[in-house]
């Protein structure tokens, strides 16, 4: 087994214009999202190891929120979710793998999460998008 690095950002509140109902186009819509990132770690973590030998958290938030176009309407949560792959694996070449979760806050009638999980592999989305 091989180490693994995995950075999270959960439950990142932000609206985003998605939907493909008439009550849900021409406005934003709450959503929740969490993001994992896999990373190759480095050998070793010592006291003094500087940011650069990882990844800032931030970055994941900002993928999340301020990194989506407040102009794009999305038709599906899922374009969102490749959005914040895209992002992530555009900033950082270290980064392997990424998983997104989103849930939909207005749909919700009790209290559940109704929402999708994409998870994506570095070499598929290069492979992809050519």
């Amino acid at each position: 087994m091989s180490d693994s690095l995995i950075l999270e950002v959960a439950n990142v509140e932000t609206d985003v214009l998605t939907g493909i109902y008439s009550e849900e186009t021409g406005r934003p819509q709450p959503l929740r999202i969490s993001i994992r990132a896999w990373l190759r770690p480095r050998p070793r973590y010592t006291p003094d190891c500087p940011l650069t030998e990882s990844k800032n958290y931030m970055d994941l938030k900002f993928a999340a929120s301020d990194g989506l176009p407040k102009d794009v309407h999305f038709k599906l949560i899922e374009s969102v979710a490749d959005h914040i792959c895209e992002t992530l694996f555009l900033q950082d070449v270290r980064v392997e793998r990424i998983e997104v979760k989103i849930v939909k806050l207005a749909i919700s009638e009790a209290g559940e999460d109704i929402g999708m999980t994409l998870t994506r592999e570095r070499s598929a989305w290069e492979a992809y998008v050519g």
